[in-house]
């Protein structure tokens, strides 16, 4: 079995990634990729399973108003799920079946925790701010990754019919960008330029919050919240302007593909 190096390892991570991953994440994830990786059979599916059990573990934390600990339970759980990506990219066994599971393990592991923090919360305070609190993080979650494949969707249809190329990985569109000089710092940092992402997001509710305390619970995640949908509206204008810019009239085809 061929032996892995901590620089092999370093390859495997993403060219841009959030700020909160390259910063809070990455170095961690690495040296615990490489031991996984040159000591073990773990697969990437092995891996996202047991990142989705400790995301069950965090939330009953937040349940039973262990704050501290469920932070802790949950940024071990994002963190191993940060380590089956590099150990499927370092052994190229990623699975289509894989990202589908990551996808949806990600998501039960939010509702569950935004359901844990609200029923602990509520049942020691009776305040059902908190109830409101654990269902918009549920919602504002799922809208974020529903939405994103849709504009993709979207701009790849618009792409295609107008026989555009494909844009350079993590590039904004033309004119609508960050400062070239902060992105160009942004970009030999690996840190992408959307600074508030649903990763952030999570960070400042799950991680955050409960280690600063109850109290910090409902303004960093609505503070948080605001940033996210700022961004996602953000994000939803620079599709209009794209397909306003290349506006073709959609042929049934494409509806239904857009639609579906």
């Amino acid at each position: 079995m061929r032996t892995y190096s901590l620089d092999d390892v370093y390859e495997t991570r993403k060219r841009r990634d959030s700020w909160w991953t390259v910063y809070f994440v990455d170095p961690v994830a690495c040296r615990v990729a490489l031991p996984v990786a040159n000591r073990t059979h773990l697969t990437p599916n092995g891996l996202t399973t047991f990142s989705l059990v400790l995301g069950m573990v965090s939330a009953a934390l937040f349940a039973a108003n262990q704050l501290v600990a469920g932070a802790c339970v949950f940024y071990l759980s994002f963190m191993i799920d940060c380590v089956d990506g590099k150990i499927a990219r370092l052994k190229g066994t990623g699975t289509p079946f894989g990202l589908w599971l990551d996808y949806v393990g990600d998501r039960i592991r939010v509702v569950l925790c935004a359901g844990g923090l609200a029923y602990g919360q509520y049942s020691l305070t009776g305040d059902v701010r908190y109830v409101v609190l654990g269902a918009a993080v549920a919602v504002l979650d799922l809208f974020r990754y529903v939405n994103a494949p849709q504009m993709k969707r979207v701009r790849e249809t618009v792409r295609e019919e107008r026989g555009l190329p494909e844009p350079e990985e993590g590039r904004l569109p033309r004119g609508r960008s960050l400062p070239k000089r902060l992105n160009r710092v942004l970009a030999r940092r690996r840190v992408r330029s959307h600074l508030i992402s649903g990763i952030e997001f999570h960070a400042a509710v799950f991680v955050v919050a409960p280690l600063a305390g109850a109290w910090a619970l409902i303004p960093l995640a609505a503070g948080a919240g605001v940033l996210l949908l700022a961004n996602e509206v953000f994000l939803v204008y620079r599709m209009w302007l794209f397909t306003r810019r290349h506006s073709v009239a959609p042929s049934q085809e494409s509806r239904e593909r857009i639609l579906v």
